[in-house]
């Protein structure tokens, strides 16, 4: 689950992390107000959206396609992005209104882009140097990983690829937690001393406390910046968290904002499915992540693409499997639909009695391919062939990867 700078912002205020002033605003009266609480003479207005590259973006209705084209892919472009200075209460009231209710386009967004309907107002600072600091789990030895580099405000990935010694990484142990020598390594890695480098150790102390505490699944501040009289103060923030830790933070929970979420992504949250939207055309429903991501594969092996990965779990009930059914059909792109259920836990007449009863609720206007094996896999194959219904059966996965990719590419 991500949340907006704002509301990241606001937790990351309660672990002591040093942050600029600043204040949420649905109206540019409401952005006008909050720069009139704050004082001084310098604001920056942000769009609010789950992206990144809102600076280099573009709105849609403000700007060329070709410009729009451009911010799609991350590119430089003529015009205001989503991210700008104020030097005026008026500046601040304009920015606002050509901002909210327009469509920001961003490299992470694509073309599409997402609408902004929440701004974020914020003093300025004297910047002398802008930094990364990123927080996230390291698969690969179980340890939380601190990766900074002197390069912020970029992208990291392209700072990775043109000067990988650019960034700099400590392993943190679970049991011990950031170390102050760690800390301490990490600022002086990236080029900080003296008071800055003091500041800086205390602030990725703070962030990581955050980090952990929250049960984030990454945690990025970029840039995160030193100022002129040596204070180290996030300047950005973005925040995800892991979905089966949510239940200890209903606070962060309540922070889920439905507009920024894939609509069907949200829907099968509901009933608690694991979907995720993709680009192809073949719509997946699967018992297990392992075989929906080896069903996946055999997809893209036949020469298409699945439209998404939908792991119905080892305990559906009818209507699980009938509200998955209905959040497949209910993307434009799927032209098939493959039903892959290896019973074990998880009955194959039960999914047979799904499928049925969505296929009658929303009918059935693309190839439909299942494949049924294990416990009642007979029963469930003779419910299908009981239904009349235009579905065509599989006795293994490669025969039914056949099936559904031949029957959308003859579609």
């Amino acid at each position: 689950m991500k949340i907006h700078e704002y509301q990241a912002k606001s937790i990351l205020r309660r672990y002591g992390v040093p942050l600029l002033d600043g204040e949420a605003a649905t109206t540019p009266d409401e952005a006008v107000t909050a720069a009139q609480r704050m004082g001084g003479s310098l604001w920056v207005v942000k769009s609010q959206i789950h992206a990144g590259g809102r600076g280099k973006g573009r709105f849609k209705e403000q700007v060329s396609d070709e410009e729009v084209d451009k911010a799609a892919r991350g590119e430089d472009a003529a015009g205001s992005g989503g991210v700008r200075l104020a030097r005026s209460v008026e500046e601040v009231r304009q920015h606002a209104a050509s901002m909210l209710g327009h469509t920001l386009v961003t490299k992470q967004t694509g073309i599409d882009g997402k609408l902004v309907k929440t701004l974020f107002v914020e003093q300025g600072c004297d910047i002398a140097q802008e930094l990364y600091l990123s927080v996230m789990l390291d698969r690969s030895n179980s340890r939380v990983l601190l990766m900074a580099s002197s390069a912020g405000g970029m992208n990291i990935e392209d700072v990775a690829e043109s000067d990988p010694d650019a960034i700099k990484k400590v392993w943190v142990h679970p049991a011990a937690g950031l170390q102050g020598y760690q800390a301490r390594k990490l600022a002086f890695g990236i080029g900080l001393t003296g008071t800055a480098m003091k500041n800086a150790a205390k602030f990725f102390q703070a962030i990581y406390k955050a980090y952990w505490d929250m049960d984030c699944a990454m945690l990025e501040i970029n840039p995160m910046v030193v100022t002129g009289d040596g204070r180290v103060l996030a300047l950005d923030a973005k925040m995800s968290f892991d979905d089966n830790a949510l239940y200890r933070h209903k606070d962060v929970e309540e922070m889920r904002d439905p507009n920024e979420e894939d609509e069907q992504e949200s829907e099968a949250a509901k009933w608690d499915l694991s979907y995720v939207n993709l680009d192809g055309d073949i719509g997946c429903m699967v018992n297990g992540a392992g075989l929906a991501m080896s069903t996946m594969d055999i997809i893209k092996f036949k020469g298409a693409e699945p439209a998404n990965f939908l792991d119905v779990g080892g305990g559906a009930k009818q209507d699980q499997v009938a509200a998955a059914f209905r959040i497949i059909t209910a993307d434009p792109k799927v032209r098939g639909i493959l039903v892959n259920i290896f019973g074990g836990i998880m009955r194959c007449d039960v999914i047979a009695e799904g499928v049925i009863a969505a296929v009658k609720e929303v009918g059935l206007q693309v190839p439909l391919v299942v494949r049924l094996s294990g416990t009642n896999a007979d029963l469930g194959k003779q419910i299908l062939a009981n239904s009349t219904l235009a579905i065509t059966p599989a006795s293994d996965l490669d025969e039914a990867a056949d099936a559904i990719v031949n029957a959308v590419k003859g579609a």
